[in-house]
C-alpha cells in the first residue's frame, strides 16, 4: 500500500511543482508536507489558499486510495474548505484521514497544520468525497 501511493504520488506533477512531499502513509491516513516558498504566495505574503487545498486535497485523496480496492483509482468529487487563519509558517503539514469508506464512495477529513519555529496552528479545515475509479491498470500519461 505504502509502495502504491508513493509511486502515485511521484506521477503528481503538481505536486512537485509546489515542491510538496508525501511524508506519511498508513491505512486511512496519509500526510503531506508543504515547505514555505515565496513562489507559492499571494499578494500579502501567505501561501495562497490554491497551493493549500491542493495539498490537503491531495491527502484526502490519498488516504481514500489506502482503503481502495487494487484495480482502482481514486478522484475526489467534491470538497470543501474552512481557513481559519492565515497560511503563515516555515511549512505545513496536510493531513487526511478516511471518515467512511463505503464500495463507491469515501469521505474525508483534512487539515493543516502550520509551524513557525516550535509554534503551530491549524490553518484550514477540508471535508472531501472521493469516488472509487475502476482502472485496467496504472493510469495512462499524457
Amino acid at each position: 500500500m505504502e509502495e502504491r501511493i508513493a509511486s502515485s504520488f511521484a506521477a503528481q506533477g503538481l505536486m512537485t511543482t509546489l515542491g510538496a512531499r508525501l511524508v506519511q502513509a498508513t491505512a486511512g491516513e496519509v500526510q503531506i508536507e508543504l515547505p514555505f516558498s515565496k513562489h507559492l504566495s499571494q499578494q500579502h505574503g501567505y501561501t495562497h489558499a490554491g497551493a493549500i487545498t491542493s495539498v490537503v486535497d491531495s491527502a484526502c485523496g490519498y488516504a481514500a486510495l489506502t482503503v481502495a480496492p487494487p484495480d482502482h483509482e481514486v478522484v475526489t468529487v467534491e470538497f470543501k474548505v474552512n481557513f481559519m487563519r492565515p497560511a503563515l509558517g516555515e511549512r505545513f503539514l496536510a493531513i487526511g484521514k478516511v471518515e467512511s469508506a463505503g464500495r463507491q464512495l469515501c469521505v474525508c477529513s483534512g487539515r493543516v497544520v502550520a509551524f513557525n519555529g516550535t509554534a503551530q496552528k491549524v490553518i484550514a479545515l477540508m471535508q472531501a468525497t472521493i469516488i472509487n475509479v475502476r482502472t485496467d491498470g496504472p493510469p495512462k500519461k499524457p
